[in-house]
């Protein structure tokens, strides 16, 4: 039952991280249009099921007044929003109240602000923390998406909340991980990494749409193009069993991937996501209307 939608509204970000998913950077391609982007939402709305719509990237304050038009007509359109995002912009109290007011007069029912070492260091004073504040003098429901460093012998750290709202999470090897942040991690055998812990890939909750028109049902795996069918033809006319790479997964994880498509391959990785995307890049040419973009897998 399909309840969110998250728009991608750029690849473009301020910042390069080492954990990214998506492989998004400072020269990194692709932002919605104004066109693409009412047309993107309003497809959403026809979904009965569809309560949310999240713009995220990249960074989406980086185009403020286009993302402030995309709140606007999901709001008209009877969806909840939310916003997911960095803190850049919040370089002074006054400065993010400025930036947040507007969302706040927009009725955005959530913000989420990435706060961990990935984004801003380890310091006490930074963006994200100066924008939780605002937040709250406004009385906005907002909190804080904390990744963790991970370490060659537990990754399982859990975050400090010190009073905040935290999500807390450890790096999925996916995107731009895989090359940054991998060696010297403990390895599991291949075998043995047999389900795909993460997404519902049978019956996803949320898809994410991304400026080239991609359904990402997970970071570079897509059930289609918006641009070539409606987003509710191909959530109608999804079949996961028999989706060339969600259907594996779903039967055995990406050691079954690997298997049923014959992909060579390491002995060990470092979680389920790490092998995935290994074997995804491998097959990325012979299904690219699948696995895309290639900028995600850091191949464009």
């Amino acid at each position: 039952m399909l309840t969110g939608i998250h728009i991608l509204l750029t690849y473009s970000c301020t910042s390069e991280c080492d954990h990214c998913f998506l492989n998004c950077s400072p020269t990194a391609r692709g932002t919605f249009t104004v066109s693409h982007l009412a047309e993107a939402i309003r497809e959403a709305s026809k979904i009965s099921s569809i309560e949310w719509v999240y713009f995220e990237g990249g960074e989406p304050f980086l185009f403020y007044p286009l993302m402030l038009h995309g709140i606007r007509i999901a709001r008209d359109l009877g969806l909840e929003t939310g916003v997911v995002t960095n803190s850049y912009w919040a370089t002074s109290p006054e400065n993010a109240v400025l930036w947040l007011q507007p969302l706040r007069e927009l009725g955005v029912g959530d913000l989420s602000l990435s706060d961990d070492a990935f984004h801003h260091g380890e310091g006490e004073d930074n963006p994200a923390k100066i924008a939780l504040a605002a937040a709250q003098k406004l009385g906005f429901p907002a909190g804080t998406i904390c990744i963790m460093l991970p370490t060659r012998a537990d990754r399982a750290n859990s975050a400090e909340s010190k009073g905040r709202p935290v999500i807390g999470g450890n790096v999925m090897y996916r995107g731009r991980a895989v090359e940054k942040l991998t060696a010297g991690l403990a390895r599991t055998p291949w075998q043995k990494l047999t389900e795909c812990p993460h997404e519902d890939l049978e019956s996803p909750q949320r898809v994410h749409l991304d400026p080239f028109g991609n359904v990402h049902v997970c970071q570079g795996l897509c059930m289609g193009n918006i641009w070539e069918d409606s987003l509710s033809e191909l959530v109608a006319n999804y079949f996961p069993a028999a989706h060339p790479i969600c259907g594996p997964l779903i039967r055995g994880g990406p050691a079954q991937l690997a298997r049923e498509h014959n992909v060579a391959h390491e002995e060990g990785y470092a979680d389920e996501c790490h092998m995935c995307w290994e074997v995804r890049k491998r097959l990325i040419d012979r299904w690219p209307q699948y696995l895309a973009p290639k900028q995600v897998y850091g191949l464009a």
